[in-house]
């Protein structure tokens, strides 16, 4: 087979594979993860089961696909939003924000994507390691600020209680070896607390409880870099 036809034959694959995603993902917002279906994805695309099979060869593998694509597409958000505020020097709770804004900017032009990798489970659904990368992207974003500020202007000391020194340490050794226990427990905390507090908003909890959400979320997110042991601005230079 010539090159040229070998790369008719890729761009041709790579076409499908983009528009079964696509359907794919129009089925998430209509019916949710757990009625996505080969069957239906092939019936609206006019092809036969057994040549999406082809491509996908089960509902979980197009699943990891979607979700792989989702967890990309939120970390390449908040990383433009990171790098953005990174030259223009700011500082580590700066930084935090930028990225926690980020999120939630994602999510909300993505609802549908965000419910699939942070939502309810999908049954009989089991995430393979391939997502992990990708799911790790803004969690390596935050742990970076954090490991910034312990390097350069310091971390406020953190309070850990006796009971959670044994299980604060187990967390450093797994994900940041080079930051005080105290911060990596409190970054596991605020790591949740962060998707909680898109949820909420997502998934409509906030509805007649919180109305001006933008300054909310700014407000919340900053809390909680002040929790992690983020410095203030103002003793940046300290």
């Amino acid at each position: 087979m010539s090159r040229t036809a070998q790369g008719a034959r890729a761009r041709a694959r790579i076409e499908v594979t983009a528009a079964i995603k696509e359907e794919a993902r129009r089925q998430l917002a209509d019916e949710g993860a757990a009625k996505l279906s080969l069957r239906a994805v092939a019936r609206e695309l006019g092809m036969v089961s057994s040549a999406l099979y082809r491509y996908f060869p089960s509902r979980d593998d197009l699943l990891t696909a979607l979700i792989i694509d989702a967890y990309d597409s939120l970390g390449e958000r908040a990383e433009t939003a990171h790098a953005a505020v990174v030259a223009g020097g700011a500082g580590p709770v700066e930084r935090w924000v930028a990225v926690c804004e980020a999120v939630r900017g994602w999510a909300l032009a993505h609802p549908h994507e965000y419910a699939l990798i942070y939502g309810s489970p999908v049954p009989g659904y089991h995430a393979p390691e391939t997502t992990v990368p990708a799911a790790a992207r803004v969690g390596l974003l935050l742990i970076g600020i954090i490991r910034d500020a312990h390097r350069g202007p310091g971390l406020a000391e953190l309070p850990l209680p006796a009971e959670l020194r044994a299980e604060a340490e187990r967390i450093a050794a797994d994900l940041a070896p080079d930051l005080p226990p105290a911060a990596a427990a409190a970054l596991v905390a605020a790591w949740a607390e962060l998707y909680g507090l898109v949820g909420f908003e997502l998934f409509g909890q906030f509805h007649r409880v919180v109305e001006d959400r933008e300054p909310f979320f700014r407000h919340a997110v900053t809390r909680l870099a002040l929790g992690v042991g983020l410095r203030p601005p103002r003793d940046d230079s300290h």
